[in-house]
């Protein structure tokens, strides 16, 4: 059985912007990152949120994270633009990328903006939702390390590459939808790693293109599979889907795309012959009255959401939910009593606070 030990958010949001500030970031910077890093906590995406400070670290240690990075625009039009992220923290250059992609549509109805040059940004569903604030459809997207087989596949070709989209309602919670084009992602597997679980069936194969449950597949050559497992399952569109992402974060922006994005553990050689620098991430904003009037489209939203909450459900004790239901609740549920941690992560990051000479985490 996982021990866990509860932190707050305070506390566990001091103790992340100390280590950013430590590593060069401004305070705006540090801000901005924790803000994101901590999203995945606060929302119940474990895998994305403290559990990876230290892999963000290792790669400034690596020198592939620029902690004072010059963020500048390279192309642009009325409505697009193209960023140089200039290897900084993708938690920092996505959000900069959605107040861009924010003021286009202000101007334009809509505002897209591909980042190139960048690194692992978190939970795609924090950088979508910040459009939410401006009452526009926000939309994030990134490509990552390869660690997927196409379908058919041996070779780790894609990333997770995971889409968020957030839709704005009248009166009812966002519509927010946050997935990876894989059955499951990555951080899932890291946690069943830390329990010393087995992974469903579905989600992995070993290196010869077979089907395992072994959480530590990926270090043996062996591989995640696509959306839908396997080609009778509908592999072919998860598959589908992780190349859209791939080609138009990455492809669009000038970043290193298929096998050879950059791996996120600093351990890992970076691919030879990288066609491109760095992650690279997709961001838009879509202002709701450049397609119909605002109050209309929020009320059917509102309408929408509630018919589908009131989908006859098959199990009376299982209701069906809406896309963000299960994080908005857990938020709400961690703000108030505190962010459960598993004793390996805590160890781990108080660890990072010595080897940084910062105080270690307090609960």
């Amino acid at each position: 059985m996982a021990n866990y030990i509860t932190v707050s958010y305070d506390t566990l949001f001091a103790f992340t912007k100390a280590v950013f500030t430590h590593i060069g970031c401004n305070d705006a910077d540090a801000f901005a990152a924790s803000k994101a890093l901590l999203s995945a906590d606060i929302r119940g995406i474990d895998s994305h949120g403290v559990a990876r400070l230290s892999g963000y670290i290792r790669l400034w240690q690596a020198g592939r994270v620029n902690a004072t990075p010059h963020i500048q625009i390279i192309h642009e039009t009325p409505s697009t633009a193209t960023i140089d992220a200039d290897g900084a923290l993708g938690l920092v250059a996505a959000q900069q990328a959605m107040q861009l992609a924010i003021k286009k549509a202000k101007q334009c109805g809509t505002g897209w903006v591909a980042v190139g040059n960048s690194n692992h940004f978190g939970i795609a569903g924090y950088h979508a939702m910040l459009a939410l604030e401006h009452d526009m459809i926000g939309i994030a997207m990134t490509n990552a390390s390869a660690l997927v087989a196409p379908t058919f596949g041996k070779e780790k070709m894609l990333g997770t590459n995971p889409i968020a989209v957030a839709i704005p309602a009248k009166t009812q919670p966002p519509f927010v939808a946050d997935f990876a084009t894989t059955t499951a992602a990555n951080g899932k597997l890291e946690i069943l790693q830390r329990k010393n679980e087995d992974t469903p069936f579905g989600w992995v194969q070993s290196a010869d293109g077979t089907p395992s449950t072994d959480a530590h597949i990926l270090k043996k050559n062996g591989a995640l599979l696509p959306l839908g497992s396997d080609r009778e399952h509908g592999s072919h569109k998860g598959y589908a889907l992780g190349s859209i992402v791939d080609i138009f974060s990455a492809v669009f922006s000038g970043a290193s795309y298929g096998p050879w994005a950059p791996p996120f553990p600093a351990y890992i050689p970076m691919p030879e012959d990288m066609p491109g620098t760095g992650l690279g991430h997709f961001i838009g904003a879509i202002r709701i009255d450049a397609f119909r009037p605002a109050d209309a489209f929020l009320m059917h939203m509102d309408r929408w959401i509630s018919r589908f909450r009131n989908t006859t459900p098959i199990d009376a004790q299982q209701p069906v939910i809406i896309p963000g239901d299960p994080e908005r609740l857990m938020e709400a549920e961690r703000l108030q009593h505190g962010i459960p941690i598993i004793e390996t992560v805590m160890n781990d990051l108080n660890a990072l606070a010595t080897s940084l000479q910062l105080k270690p985490l307090s609960v």
